[in-house]
């Protein structure tokens, strides 16, 4: 069985997390739970939503330890009670501290609401990528899942799809039409690495068997 835990930030709703949950339930992530949500504030929306499902969560507020690596230290010992095989990120809005990637090296995924390497980076989520998008003049907008490391949005890819951009989108409008392909690729790239199917070349990530 592969134990999953899942990062959130105060403001997620929690939709990835909740079908990366869901996925494990039915099956369509085989042999796998979510046994631990961590969020910065209780009354995070996300949070909230896993109680209701009935997933064990923790709390680990960044703005309560004077430092970084003080808090990059609370949410390592937070997540190796959970013994995790691998780590989501769902809506973490923050650059995940070192000693925690280098704790889970090529363990922890991220989902990205673009095409990376474009429109990522520092402060580049939610609306604020989707509206990057649309004012770019492109066609084809979409979500990237990868390894996570020490930077912003830059670590391996993992998987890629597409999701057109229309003449009247407004990023409200192309975020929903973009959410349901962030969970099905989210799933499947979590599928892949608990079935061991994924290997890390360098930068490149190869899908086998």
């Amino acid at each position: 069985m592969s134990r999953i835990a899942i990062l959130v930030s105060g403001p997620s709703r929690g939709s990835n997390m909740q079908a990366i949950i869901e996925a494990c339930r039915d099956g369509r992530i085989p042999d796998s739970a979510v046994v631990a949500v961590v969020g910065a504030r209780d009354d995070a929306p996300a949070l909230q939503k896993a109680h209701a499902l009935s997933v064990p969560t923790a709390v680990v507020n960044p703005r309560e330890f004077p430092d970084p690596d003080m808090y990059g230290d609370a949410l390592l010992w937070v997540l190796q009670k959970a013994q995790p095989d691998l780590i989501c990120l769902a809506g973490y809005m923050r650059l995940l501290p070192a000693q925690v990637v280098q704790a889970y090296p090529m363990r922890i995924m991220n989902i990205h609401p673009a095409l990376l390497p474009l429109f990522g980076g520092k402060g580049m989520y939610g609306l604020k990528v989707h509206q990057a998008a649309i004012d770019s003049g492109m066609k084809i907008t979409g979500c990237t899942v990868h390894f996570v490391d020490e930077g912003y949005d830059t670590g391996p890819i993992i998987l890629q799809r597409c999701a057109p951009i229309l003449d009247d989108d407004t990023p409200e409008t192309l975020a929903a039409r973009v959410l349901p392909v962030e969970h099905e690729t989210y799933i499947e790239a979590i599928r892949l690495f608990v079935q061991g199917k994924l290997r890390v070349e360098g930068r490149r990530v190869r899908v086998v068997g």
